[in-house]
């Protein structure tokens, strides 16, 4: 998995690309994270567009995102959710716990709102 950071109006926007698999994976997203936390940034969206797999450690590692985000007084959003990960978060039922959107650009929208 890649991992790419930029930053858009209010948001920062993690970009993961290739297999989402957890383990080492996981200690570099929640780095990314608490850094961001440390600089006052707590809108966060990962963009799963170019995301070609994910098992249940990625999902695990999602589920830890928004916990820390919460924690904070942050938020964590998805976007780019392709039909594979919709499903998977559809079966998990966790569909209910992630706001999840089209693209990044209504993401951060959402925030503007």
């Amino acid at each position: 998995m890649k991992i790419k950071l930029t930053e858009r109006y209010e948001a920062v926007v993690i970009e993961l690309k290739g297999n989402v698999m957890g383990g080492d994976d996981t200690k570099d997203f929640n780095e990314l994270l608490h850094k961001s936390i440390d600089e006052g940034k707590k809108h966060i969206i990962v963009d799963l567009t170019e995301v070609k797999f994910m098992n249940s450690s990625g999902i695990g590692m999602l589920i830890g995102g928004l916990t820390t985000m919460k924690k904070s007084e942050g938020s964590l959003k998805l976007a780019g959710v392709t039909e594979k990960i919709q499903s998977l978060l559809v079966i998990t039922k966790l569909i209910t716990i992630f706001e999840t959107y089209n693209n990044v650009d209504e993401a951060v929208a959402s925030y503007t709102k």
